[in-house]
């Protein structure tokens, strides 16, 4: 088979670039799992931005006007009128409310019993209310929400801490409740300092004429929660200054951080040493990132991670007239055309690692990365993003601090509403480095059988232990689905996480070993890896024996998935084990409803079967498993809002178990 050589991103300048950027990265990765390799440190911002020239760089405070401030109604006219009278609406229903007190007690919920959601529902309750009425205020102009807006500053300015309990555990003192003395910044301490510092530059006149110690309390918080400690301190681990591994708690607070440092430093050295600092910090994660653009979080986390990455380059860029400038460079623009890559159709994403297989992705934050790194595609999904989601007829989306997207969104409103939507349905994609495929029958076209899978270790960030994991859509509709993640709680990211049922591989599309599933860590991983894509199919090949433990006792076990394309996907297993002590087991998760037949056939069937609505099957040996069937409630609602209230696992048991074999699993209509 010939090995296509194509570009896989949606936008068609940079072919060329692209290519030469993943067979580069393919050449270095070889067959063993490239995220094991030692990476190039080429410090992309720092180069661009070194600290000894920020100072001619960065605008002066007073110089920088990124959006117009309340008050300035020409500049808030440049918003579509219906999106204004939405946000006006929005602000109205929050005149004279309440600010509901988060409680030491609910603060405890953490460590007495696991739930981090009750905190977090009143902390972030009160954040929205501010940014929703800092936005009518802005867009209204009248000073109706004045009142209540200075009572949502001063109320936030009073809590002993802005960030969750759940990120507690940073402090000397552990988890708990928060000492006041050493104040930590996680990333909803910094979404708050970022709020704050909007507020601040929006409506600062206006809270001055009701007290100047209004903005004086704001920005000392600011300064003493977010700028002094992150200037200061150097062992906070999402800086990965001391050689942590970094996720997408790097940018997302770096993006905070920056904010509020452009906003609110006076001081001109603090805040230019705070910008340099930034950039060192940048760098980390991207000295750290897969060439190929994959983020290994999942797409959900994308919005936080490449998302992130691209609110900081964007504020940079602004801040310095444009004297920062990295977006033309491969990397960034692979960060970018991920989250295209990874769409399979409509509101599901590949969905591998912590994320939901169904969720909105920001539109304007996609046209606007698009636009930055020049690519009409990109520029296009976000486009075909805002009409599924209704941009332009109601009030922009907002989560946590708000005010860091919802000024880009609104002010780039109208040009993302004259572009021409573009749904990315790319043939095939392939990441050499995060070992992660999709492909799908019919270019352009969500109709017929799409299959993604994945190989990479057991160590990522946010990782399932799912090496060789693998899903199947038809006709832009689940079939054989990675379940994704429940509703986080303390267990989620401690050393009981394997406990968790979704992150374990007997709930993933994988074989249970000698009774034994895979385990966590680095050392587990893929191997001899391979993807070749056609016209006519697309074929994914890995050993997964090395994601498996020694009492296994797994010799080798090759795995080779198969999009033969209008047609079918075969999945070919090849194994040989040291010793057989259980009964082999295969798990499929269905979203669609199974139903057995004696002859070796899964009729799979739509949850509500349309009149129109094809089944599909699995075909297998029936000498050699037999079939059975669980179904599985689903009670978490971040489950159900993927899957609605049921998912089912079937179990395919070798009914005797040879110590070497080989077998083929076929999904076809």
């Amino acid at each position: 088979m010939s090995k296509t050589r194509r570009s896989w991103n949606f936008g068609e300048s940079e072919i060329i670039m692209t290519i030469i950027t993943i067979l580069v990265a393919a050449l270095f990765i070889g067959t063993s799992g490239g995220q094991g390799l030692t990476q190039e440190k080429p410090n992309l911002l720092g180069g661009v931005a070194p600290a000894a020239k920020l100072k001619d760089m960065i605008l002066p405070i007073a110089a920088w006007h990124p959006y117009p401030k309340a008050g300035d109604a020409a500049g808030w006219q440049k918003i579509p009128e219906a999106v204004r009278s939405a946000h006006i609406r929005k602000a109205e229903k929050r005149l004279n409310c309440d600010w509901p007190l988060p409680k030491a007690s609910l603060f405890l919920d953490f460590v007495r019993d696991g739930n981090r959601s009750r905190y977090e529902a009143v902390s972030f309750s009160r954040r929205q209310q501010l940014w929703e009425l800092v936005i009518g205020e802005c867009v209204e102009g009248r000073g109706r929400f004045m009142d209540d807006i200075l009572n949502g500053v001063w109320a936030i300015c009073e809590e002993s801490f802005w960030g969750a309990p759940a990120h507690l555990s940073a402090q000397k003192r552990g988890e708990g409740l928060p000492d006041v003395t050493e104040p930590i910044v996680d990333l909803f301490a910094a979404e708050t300092g970022m709020l704050l510092a909007w507020t601040d530059y929006l409506l600062g006149d206006a809270l001055d004429a009701v007290s100047p110690l209004v903005r004086e309390r704001v920005r000392d918080e600011i300064r003493r929660r977010i700028l002094t400690p992150n200037l200061e301190r150097d062992d906070f681990w999402w800086m990965g200054l001391h050689g942590q591994m970094v996720n997408n708690w790097n940018p997302w607070i770096c993006s905070n951080w920056l904010t509020a440092a452009l906003l609110v430093e006076t001081d001109p050295a603090r805040r230019i040493q705070a910008v340099a600092k930034i950039v060192r910090c940048l760098d980390q994660f991207l000295n750290a990132y897969p060439k190929d653009g994959g983020c290994d979080e999942g797409p959900g986390y994308w919005d936080r991670a490449g998302g992130s990455l691209f609110d900081c380059l964007e504020l940079l860029a602004s801040a310095s007239n444009g004297k920062i400038d990295i977006f033309s460079r491969p990397l960034v623009r692979e960060i970018g055309r991920y989250i295209g890559r990874v769409h399979i159709a409509g509101r599901y994403y590949i969905n591998f690692a912590d994320a939901p297989a169904r969720f909105e992705a920001s539109a304007s934050l996609i046209y606007r990365y698009g636009r930055s790194i020049r690519d009409k595609g990109m520029e296009g999904f976000g486009a075909y993003l805002a009409g599924y989601q209704g941009l332009g007829k109601d009030s922009v989306y907002g989560s946590f601090g708000g005010l860091g997207r919802i000024l880009p969104a609104l002010f780039s409103l109208t040009d993302l509403l004259k572009v021409e939507p573009r749904e990315p349905l790319a043939r095939d994609f392939w990441l050499p480095e995060l070992q992660v495929m999709g492909a799908r029958s019919i270019e352009n076209s969500s109709d017929g059988l799409y299959l993604a899978a994945k190989g990479g270790h057991n160590a990522e960030s946010h990782n399932h232990n799912d090496i060789g994991n693998f899903i199947v859509y038809a006709d832009g509709k689940p079939v054989l689905v990675d379940v994704g993640v429940e509703t986080y709680t303390a267990k989620t990211f401690s050393s009981r996480r394997y406990e968790i049922w979704t992150m374990q591989s007997a709930y993933h599309n994988l074989p249970t070993i000698n009774g034994v599933m895979q385990k966590e860590g680095r050392p587990y991983r893929a191997a001899d890896v391979r993807y070749e894509a056609d016209a006519e199919r697309a074929v994914f090949e890995l050993d997964i024996a090395k994601a498996y433990p020694p009492e296994a006792a797994v010799k080798s076990w090759k795995r080779s998935l198969t999009l033969e394309r209008g047609r079918r996907i075969l999945i070919a297993e090849s194994y040989e084990l040291e010793s057989v002590r259980k009964p082999l087991a295969l798990t499929f998760m269905s979203w669609r409803k199974p139903s057995v037949f004696a002859d070796g056939r899964i009729r799979l069937d739509m949850p509500e079967t349309p009149l129109d609505s094809k089944p599909l099957f699995v075909v297998f040996d029936k000498n050699f498993f037999e079939a059975n069937v669980e179904t599985i409630p689903l009670l978490d609602e971040k489950l159900r809002a993927s899957w609605g209230d049921t998912l089912y696992r079937i179990l395919l048991a070798a009914r005797h178990t040879p110590a070497k074999a080989r077998f083929e699993i076929r999904i076809e209509n």
